[in-house]
This record gives structure tokens, sequence and C-alpha cells, in this order.
């Protein structure tokens, strides 16, 4: 499939997973907050929630179920610790993997922090044809994310082909 001629709005919704944050120091969110919105999207919703696997299954839930959201990106959760639960919390919603993209995640996180790029639990899929992107919660990690992966697949101009141009069909059977 092609990419398209024309930038297409997307709803996107944005999680923050963190214990230890508040609205007021939620660096990384505000980075993908406002990278959405420049880069034309629509920010559905965003919220802030501890590391807690059901907690972060119901809102993500909804958000998929939601007609209006198209994408949910999340940041934090990723790691190795003993709250560290996106991963867990998450796969199971998915429909698809995509494993590409937490393969290129590491590879381009390598060049900036080299072997720690091994505790980096980042993965995307589909759910009920909704892209779904989870990222480490430093801000350097959702900036490497957003602009080296993600940006370019959720623009329907990108070529020679894009996430956003699959949506019309991501609900054939």
């Amino acid at each position: 499939m092609s990419a398209g001629k024309e930038f297409v709005p997307l709803g996107i919704a944005l999680l923050t997973v963190s214990d230890t944050r508040s609205a007021a120091d939620d660096t990384s969110g505000d980075y993908l907050a406002g990278a959405v919105v420049e880069a034309g999207h629509r920010l559905a919703e965003r919220a802030l929630m501890p590391d807690d696997k059901y907690q972060l299954r119901a809102i993500v839930s909804r958000w998929i179920a939601d007609p209006s959201v198209d994408g949910v990106l999340v940041t934090g959760g990723t790691g190795f610790t003993g709250r560290d639960s996106t991963p867990e919390a998450l796969a199971p919603l998915l429909d698809k993997q995509m494993p590409g993209f937490g393969e290129m995640f590491r590879v381009l996180s390598f060049e900036e922090i080299g072997t720690s790029t091994l505790q980096s639990r980042a993965f995307a899929g589909l759910a009920n044809a909704t892209f779904l992107f989870c990222v480490p919660g430093s801000t350097s990690a959702c900036r490497t994310a957003w602009e080296k992966l993600i940006r370019a697949q959720l623009d329907a101009r990108t070529r020679p082909c894009n996430l956003a141009g699959l949506r019309p069909r991501l609900r054939e059977s």
C-alpha cells in the first residue's frame, strides 16, 4: 500500500506510568503531548497513573474501545524493576504484535546509551484496530521513539508505507 498524499490527523491517547511523577514533573508526558500536537494530531486524552497492571489495562482497554482513539502512547513501566509491569499489563490486549518496533527502538537506543538498552522492554502492536506503543519513561527515550520511529509511521504521507495509511484496512476479516 502506498503512502497518502495528504496528512490525516489521528486521535492519540497518552499514558504516563509512574509511581514517582506527578502532572507537575511529567517531562516525558509533556514532551510526547507536545510532539503529538505539533505533528498535527489530536491529543484525545492524557493520564498519569501508578504502575499497577490492572489500572493500566483498564484505562488502555477503554481507549482502544473508543473509536475516536487511533493510537495510544504509553511511557514508563517497561524496565526490569519489581514495579515495572507495562508489558505484562498491556501485551495481553494486543491482537497483533509489532516486533520490529522494539527491535528498532533498542538499536537506536544503543547508539545513545550503549548496552543499557538491554533493560528496555519497549514494544508495540495493534489492539482493536488501535496502534499501541509502549516506551521507557525517560524523556530522551520518548524523544528517540517519537522522532525516529513513531512520528513518521503515524503520518499518512510517509513513503513507501506507513501505519496511518493502513487504518482503513485494519478491521478487514
